[in-house]
């Protein structure tokens, strides 16, 4: 996963880059559920959108370090802190893992009335 992980980190680097990967991922995983699952569109961007988020509250807590523990805690803010919370690479990741997720889901549930 080491390869995956570096191109994520690649990508998280700049910021239009970020987005084109956030929406391409939206956008595979709702066209997948449209067109490969007779899902209407926004029956699709609602599941996606609510999976995407919930993906978001599992990936935020992964790889955080506080300030207090890395040693360096900014005057006048909180210790627990994140030091460096690599928003950008949570986006990507969440993405994918939501992608996987609505495939998943749709695949395995009846979901043709969305």
């Amino acid at each position: 996963m080491t390869g995956l992980s570096s191109l994520v980190r690649a990508v998280a680097g700049s910021l239009p880059a970020t987005i084109v990967a956030v929406i391409g991922f939206g956008l595979l995983a709702m066209g997948a559920g449209v067109l490969g699952f007779g899902l209407r569109a926004t029956g699709a961007a609602a599941l996606y959108f609510v999976v995407w988020w919930i993906g978001l509250f599992a990936v935020l807590p992964l790889g955080v370090r506080s300030q207090a523990e890395d040693g360096d805690v900014v005057v006048g803010s909180e210790p627990g802190a994140p030091s460096a919370p690599f928003l950008r690479e949570k986006a990507i990741w969440t993405s994918l893992l939501a992608t996987i997720v609505f495939i998943a889901a749709v695949a395995l549930l009846p979901l043709a009335g969305l």
